[in-house]
């Protein structure tokens, strides 16, 4: 009985004196990261383009609130999008190195300057340069269904592709060739 005993105050000494915090997570991102890639197929060898970006959502408000006309935008919530290219390709009629960049914007009612930026991992376009642009070209808007979330995705063309982006019932196109 006194074996028992003594074993039984070790185990609620211990229980007792240890350290249990369960680890604590935040809540789910309300802008969640997404991932496009060209072609969409799981043969990353081959893939041509890759971007990483946050999907903002409407939530009752208007693009033009969140993405102000005239003015440079992450495109996207979050860390500026990053796109990858993993080869020599034709954005938009540019050429540019295969490499990763930072995916900004500035939108407009009639088209949008989409522009490949060399500072990666920054918070928004708060500290955007322009001099850290790569290349800068236009992308004509078209009109289709509303979009809750911003959403990017590529469209098969002969001899590319094209990056489109959709966010409300705004879409903006840029060729990508290789």
């Amino acid at each position: 009985m006194k074996k028992f005993s003594i074993i039984t105050l070790f185990v609620f000494a211990l229980a007792f004196t240890t350290n249990t915090s369960a680890q604590k997570f935040s809540g789910m991102d309300k802008s969640p990261l997404d991932m496009a890639s060209y072609p969409s197929d799981y043969k990353i060898s081959e893939k041509v383009v890759r971007i990483s970006y946050g999907r903002p959502q409407l939530n009752g408000r208007s693009l033009t609130e969140l993405a102000p006309a005239g003015e440079v935008w992450r495109t996207g919530a979050n860390e500026a999008p990053e796109i990858t290219f993993y080869k020599d390709v034709t954005f938009g009629g540019e050429k540019v190195k295969a490499g990763t960049y930072a995916l900004l914007s500035i939108p407009g009612e009639k088209e949008w300057t989409v522009i490949l930026h060399s500072q990666l991992n920054q918070w928004g376009s708060y500290f955007y340069k322009e001099a850290s642009d790569v290349v800068r070209v236009k992308g004509a808007t078209s009109s289709g269904d509303s979009l809750e979330a911003f959403s990017i995705t590529f469209k098969d063309v002969d001899g590319g592709a094209h990056m489109v982006m959709g966010w409300d019932t705004t879409r903006v196109a840029v060729p990508i060739m290789w």
